[in-house]
C-alpha cells in the first residue's frame, strides 16, 4: 500500500473525447513513455488510425457499447479504476478481486451541447447531446485527484505535457488539484447550461428559482478590472442569441478594458431601444450614463446632434449606432476623440475611415433580431455574501399607455419627445432626469441623491452646451422633461417650469401627486403619467 504523494506516475490512461483536437499528439507522447491507452468508440478508432495501440473499454468491462452509445463507460471496472485510493487496502483488494485496472490519467471532454445550441438543433437532437458518462468519469477522476490526473479541455494538453516531461512521466499534486478544479468547473458549467436551456424550453419564468446557477464561457481575460488593482475577465452567456457586446467582433483598436466593455454595453442597450425606429439613433455614453442621445435621418446627423447635447462629455466617449456604420458617420465620429464605436455592421468605406484612428475600437454586434425580441438577459449582481437576481427592464411605454394628468394636453410632437426622453431615462442612473426636444437630448441629470438636484443638473448641462454652441436661447425653453420615478415634492417640477420646460412625463404614484399636478397646472405645463418606474442603480 502506498500513500498519496506529490508525484504520481502515469501508467494507464483512458481517452474518451468529443473534441479530438490535439488528441493524437497527446496520445503519442503518452505511448512514447509506455503508458497503456484505453479508449471508446470513435476515439479509439481515431487513435488506431494514428498508428497507436489501444484497448477498448468494452474489453475491460466485458460489456459492449449499447443504446446508441448512451451506455459504455458506466461500469465498476471503469469508475473503480478512477475512484480507487491506492493507499487503501480495501480498495486495492477490491480491484484485485474484480479485475479492475487502475487508471492514472483521464482525458475526457463532453458532448458539444453548446455547439448544437448554436447550430439550432431541435429538442430531441439537443437531448442526445446531454453527456452522462463523460461528466461522471470526469467527476470521479477529479474527486480522486490524490492519485488521478484529469484533463477536461484540449487547452490543457500543452501544460500537461510540460508537467509530464518535467516529472519524468508523473504529475505533481499541485497540478492534479488545478486540473481537478478545472474539471469540476467544466461539469458545473455544462449542467448549468443544460438546466437553463430546459427551463426555457418548458417556459419556466420563475422569478426566484430554488437554486441559482449560471454558466459562462470565457471570451477574454482583461488587463485589469474596474481599477488597476482589480482583476477582470469577460464571459459570454452560451444561451444568448442575436447581437451582444460579449460576442461582438472587434475590427480594430486597442484591447478593450473593463470600463470600455461596461460603457459599450450601456450605449449598445440604449441604441437597441431605437433599432426599429424610422430614424437613425446615436447614443454617447460616459461612465455608464448617456451624455447625449439623438434621432435623425442619418447616422452622421444623429451623432452630431448627440455630441452637441454635451460636447465636453462626448470627448473620449463610447458611441453606439442603431444602424450600420457608413462613411459619413465614420467621418463625423473621427472628428473628435472617441474610445469605442459600436454598430450592427460597417461598410468598407466606414472601416477605411476608422482605420486612420488605429487606437479607436470598432465593435460590430451583428444585425438586430426581429421586432419584439428581448436583447438583454436577467440581472445578476453580487452583494456581500450573495447575489441579487432579477429580470431585465424590458417595459416600453407607448402613446396609448399615457394618462394626461393636467388640464393642458401635450400635442403630437411633444408626445413623441416625451416617449423618446422617457426611453432614454430608463438607461440613466437614478435619480434620472432627461430634457429633450425634436428627438435630441438637450440635458441629462444623472445619479443625484435628490430629484430636484437632477433637474438642476440637467438644466445646467443644457446651458453649458448652449454657451458652447453660442446659441442665444436656452435649450431648455420649449423642451420636454422625463423623470424615471415620481416627483416626491413639487420643487423638482417647479425647477423644470422655471427653466422653460413645457411638458413632463413621469410614472406618478407619489403621495403628493395632487400637489405636483397642481404645480404643473399653475405653471401651464402638460404632464402625463406612465405608471411604470425605471430606477437604474
Amino acid at each position: 500500500m502506498s500513500g498519496p504523494g506529490d508525484r504520481v506516475a502515469i501508467r494507464r490512461a483512458l481517452l474518451s473525447v468529443a473534441d479530438k483536437t490535439g488528441l493524437a499528439d497527446l496520445a503519442r507522447a503518452l505511448a512514447a513513455r509506455n503508458v497503456a491507452l484505453l479508449s471508446t468508440g470513435s476515439t479509439a478508432a481515431m487513435l488506431r488510425q494514428a498508428g497507436l495501440a489501444v484497448t477498448e473499454v468494452a474489453d475491460i468491462t466485458g460489456v459492449p457499447e449499447m443504446m446508441d452509445g448512451r451506455v459504455k463507460t458506466l461500469h465498476p471496472r471503469i469508475h473503480g479504476g478512477l475512484l480507487a485510493r491506492r493507499d487503501a487496502d480495501s480498495h486495492n483488494a477490491a480491484m484485485a478481486e474484480h479485475g479492475i485496472p487502475a487508471i492514472d490519467l483521464l482525458v475526457s471532454n463532453l458532448y458539444p451541447f453548446e455547439q448544437r445550441l448554436a447550430d439550432g438543433a431541435g429538442f430531441d437532437a439537443q437531448v442526445e447531446e446531454i453527456d452522462i458518462g463523460g461528466p461522471a468519469m470526469t467527476r470521479s477522476a477529479a474527486k480522486n485527484h490524490d492519485f488521478v490526473t484529469v484533463l477536461s479541455d484540449p487547452a490543457q494538453y500543452d501544460s500537461f505535457l510540460s508537467e509530464f516531461s518535467a516529472h519524468d512521466g508523473a504529475t505533481s499534486l499541485h497540478f492534479r488539484r488545478r486540473m481537478a478544479q478545472a474539471a469540476f468547473a467544466r461539469t458545473a458549467a455544462y449542467d448549468s447550461l443544460i438546466q437553463a436551456w430546459l427551463a426555457r424550453q418548458i417556459g419556466d419564468q420563475s422569478a426566484a428559482p430554488r437554486h441559482l446557477v449560471s454558466a459562462g464561457r470565457l471570451v477574454q481575460t482583461l488587463r485589469y478590472g474596474e481599477n488597476p488593482h482589480q482583476t477582470g475577465a469577460l464571459y459570454a452567456d452560451p444561451l444568448s442569441r442575436g447581437p451582444a457586446i460579449a460576442t461582438a467582433r472587434q475590427v480594430q483598436g486597442r484591447e478593450l478594458s473593463w470600463n470600455n466593455i461596461a460603457d459599450a454595453d450601456a450605449a449598445f442597450q440604449l441604441a437597441a431601444e431605437f433599432a426599429r425606429h424610422h430614424q437613425a439613433a446615436c447614443t454617447i455614453v460616459k461612465h455608464a450614463n448617456p451624455s447625449g442621445v439623438a434621432l435623425a435621418d442619418s447616422s452622421a446627423a444623429a451623432y452630431l446632434a448627440a455630441r452637441a447635447a454635451d460636447p465636453d462629455s462626448a470627448y473620449g466617449g463610447i458611441i453606439a449606432f442603431s444602424r450600420p456604420l457608413d462613411e459619413a458617420a465614420a467621418r463625423a465620429v473621427t472628428s473628435l476623440f472617441a474610445e469605442v464605436v459600436v454598430a450592427p455592421a460597417a461598410d468598407d468605406a466606414a472601416c477605411a475611415v476608422l482605420a486612420a484612428k488605429p487606437n479607436l475600437r470598432l465593435l460590430l454586434t451583428g444585425p438586430w433580431p426581429p421586432a419584439g425580441a428581448v436583447l438583454s438577459g436577467p440581472i445578476l449582481r453580487s452583494v456581500s455574501g450573495g447575489w441579487l437576481a432579477g429580470s431585465g427592464d424590458h417595459a416600453v411605454s407607448t402613446a396609448a399607455d399615457l394618462r394626461v394628468a393636467t388640464r393642458r394636453r401635450p400635442d403630437d410632437s411633444q408626445i413623441a419627445d416625451l416617449l423618446f426622453a422617457f426611453t432614454v431615462a430608463k438607461h440613466v442612473r437614478s435619480n434620472a432626469i432627461v430634457l429633450a426636444r425634436d428627438g435630441h437630448t438637450v440635458g441629462i441629470g444623472a445619479g443625484q441623491m435628490s430629484r430636484v438636484d437632477s433637474v438642476r443638473l440637467a438644466v445646467d448641462k443644457s446651458e453649458a452646451a448652449r454657451h458652447a454652441a453660442a446659441e442665444a436661447a436656452p435649450r431648455s425653453h420649449g423642451a420636454v422633461l422625463a423623470s424615471d420615478a415620481f416627483f416626491p415634492f413639487a420643487d423638482g417640477l417647479q425647477a423644470a417650469a422655471d427653466a422653460g420646460v413645457t411638458a413632463v412625463i413621469q410614472p406618478g404614484g407619489s403621495l403628493r401627486d395632487e400637489e405636483v399636478i397642481a404645480a404643473a397646472d399653475a405653471a401651464g405645463l402638460a404632464m402625463v403619467m406612465t405608471g411604470v418606474r425605471h430606477f437604474r442603480h
